[in-house]
């Protein structure tokens, strides 16, 4: 059977792929690397239509391929029987250049590892010159001029003639010899493996430049948290997403030769896609696609390490994965013989999704059992009266940190984003020695997951329950005012409107003094309750803790006493609850001026000196 010729044949002539289909009957010698006639047959095809054309040749000098592309790459896809997958396949691949630079491009180099091709020449020819041929092969072929960046040897140029008469053939095999000795010495492709990112976003017609760049470094620090590798990022402007695949067919087709050149095994998207975009990117670009979606809960299931966290993430994994499970159809059916089991049965895509909504369910039954618990001790702590502080803010703003400054929590803090995910709460002591409780909420982010949010909606129910809320942020960011945005939108989602609410500018020690003069200056007018401090350093902490005492519930009033020297527990009493200002040693009395609360207040009411003023008697 006639063997058909693959790629961009749209437009072509019968009579131009029946002499391309010729090509399957030629042969090379078993030292030669290409001869003449072949030369000859794809440069007049290639001139005629104006487009590349590619053939693939075996050791045994048979033809297994001829593709065509357009006027400036073809496709260089997967070939089939191949002699392995890894060092070199016994392929070599011949193509041309029409109208251009004989010498092989950054895309046609980098096919030697995608496809691990044993050469690749290129073919430059213009009307009325001889044709210049160039063979690429990888450094390890010996002594030549290697290009620029030294992992590949450029040879040529080469004539038809002297092309057919030159030893490329045995520079193959001793390339093939020195490159098994030196895999031999490296690591395994598990050690040395880091997936190696390409990042891709898109500028809708309202989006700033400062916005698109700012998500997209967001983006590159949470590939970086993942332990991804990024290697290249770039960003597409359209009035709207595209519906097939988010960045256009004529981008992805771009980043697909971009990762071939680049050796990316990786494409991140910025936006939450489509299960439709998401595997047409793939067939696109031949690389997997995932979306910031993915990347954040996998950053997600890397950090849990808590049961409610783990999960948490889990649920928020599986309500993600299920809209998204593909299969074959009938081809995964379970098919039976004998009565009651003929027909297509339950496909396998079927009991993978049935067994997903049974976890999901059972994931949250186990959540709200948890919530339950939460809920006790919620109540437990309103019926104590002991007040609770939640920090919260854009991830990497510094929650941590802070709580470890005034706690010594002792919690990890680290330059990263969600560095910590499961929930802390300490106790605080107050200056005017009121205990409370402070907990550490997970970090807020621009495009947050709904999964996220309906999954940890528990978690930050504490937030919600909080009588002050901290919200700390980093004054050194630049982008400080999208992510206080951002926190500020995600707290009116949660409902939190009537809490009072402390800004922490946090970082000050990052920053020159001027700078935080002027931004304290701006600040205060549009946030009285804010303040300037650097967890790491402490600078401004104390500040801090004056105004969480002022707008916690059961603000504290000035009283003096005059406590009989037998009452002395109930000066103790004072001592634990109250911040003492004054203590005077009378003859019978010991007089006492504290900050004190109402309830606080009302167990020493009978010794409470009026209107504070010198020399007055206690009641009764």
């Amino acid at each position: 059977m006639t063997q058909s010729v693959s790629g961009n044949i749209a437009g072509l002539k019968n009579s131009q792929l029946l002499q391309l289909e010729k090509l399957y009957t030629m042969t090379t010698g078993h030292c030669e690397f290409i001869t003449g006639d072949i030369v000859a047959l794809i440069t007049a095809v290639s001139a005629e239509i104006n487009r590349e054309i590619s053939v693939y040749i075996n050791r045994k000098g048979r033809i297994l391929n001829v593709a065509v592309g357009d006027k400036a790459t073809v496709s260089l896809g997967e070939i089939k029987n191949r002699r392995a997958q890894r060092g070199f396949s016994g392929v070599r691949c011949v193509h041309t250049h029409p109208g251009g630079s004989a010498l092989p491009s950054d895309v046609d180099l980098s096919a030697l590892d995608a496809l691990n091709l044993d050469a690749i020449a290129s073919i430059g020819f213009a009307t009325d010159q001889e044709p210049e041929i160039y063979v690429g092969m990888r450094s390890h072929a010996g002594p030549a001029h290697s290009d620029h960046s030294g992992n590949y040897i450029i040879y040529g140029p080469y004539s038809v003639t002297t092309i057919s008469n030159s030893n490329l053939m045995d520079t193959i095999l001793i390339a093939e010899k020195q490159l098994a000795s030196k895999a031999a010495a490296l690591p395994s492709d598990a050690e040395q493996h880091r997936e190696r990112a390409i990042l891709a976003g898109i500028r809708k017609q309202n989006d700033s430049d400062e916005q698109v760049n700012e998500s997209l470094a967001e983006l590159a620090q949470l590939a970086d948290t993942a332990g991804v590798n990024v290697l290249y990022q770039t960003v597409q402007s359209r009035v709207r997403p595209d519906i097939a695949t988010y960045i256009g067919k004529g981008k992805a087709r771009e980043i697909g030769l971009k990762a071939q050149v680049l050796k990316a095994d990786l494409l991140i998207l910025d936006d939450e896609l489509s299960p439709a975009q998401q595997r047409n990117l793939e067939e696109i670009t031949g690389i997997k696609t995932v979306d910031r979606t993915t990347l954040i809960l996998d950053i997600f299931a890397q950090r849990a390490r808590t049961l409610e966290g783990k999960l948490q993430v889990e649920l928020a994994q599986l309500s993600y994965l299920l809209p998204r499970l593909t299969g074959k159809g009938l081809v995964l059916s379970r098919l039976g013989g004998g009565i009651g089991t003929r027909g297509p049965g339950e496909t396998k895509l079927e009991v993978d999704r049935r067994r997903i909504r049974k976890r999901i369910n059972d994931l949250k039954k186990e959540l709200e059992a948890v919530r339950k618990n939460r809920n006790l001790q919620r109540a437990a702590r309103k019926k104590s009266s002991i007040p609770v502080v939640s920090i919260c803010g854009y991830t990497n703003s510094g929650k941590s940190t802070l709580l470890n400054r005034l706690t010594d929590a002792g919690i990890l803090a680290e330059d990263k984003l969600f560095a910590t995910l499961d929930p802390t709460t300490r106790q605080l002591k107050l200056p005017d020695n009121r205990t409370a409780l402070i907990s550490d909420t997970v970090g807020f982010i621009n495009k947050i997951p709904h999964h996220l949010i309906a999954a940890f909606r528990g978690t930050l129910e504490e937030v919600t329950e909080s009588d002050v809320l901290l919200h700390v942020v980093d004054i050194s960011h630049q982008a400080m005012d999208m992510q206080m945005e951002s926190v500020n939108r995600l707290l009116a989602d949660l409902g939190v409107y009537d809490k009072p609410v402390v800004t922490v500018f946090n970082k000050i020690d990052k920053l020159d003094q001027a700078d935080v003069t002027r931004l304290a200056q701006f600040r205060y007018n549009r946030l009285p309750d804010s303040v300037f401090i650097s967890a790491r350093t402490g600078q401004g902490i104390d500040k801090l803790l004056e105004l969480i005492s002022l707008n916690l519930p059961g603000q504290r009033s000035r009283a003096t006493y005059m406590i009989p020297y037998s009452h002395g527990a109930l000066i103790s009493l004072l001592h634990d609850r109250a911040r003492v200002v004054e203590q005077i040693y009378l003859d019978e009395y010991i007089r006492i001026t504290i900050d004190v609360d109402e309830k606080t207040k009302a167990l020493a009411k009978d010794f409470l000196v009026p209107d504070i003023l010198d020399g007055g008697t206690p009641h009764g």
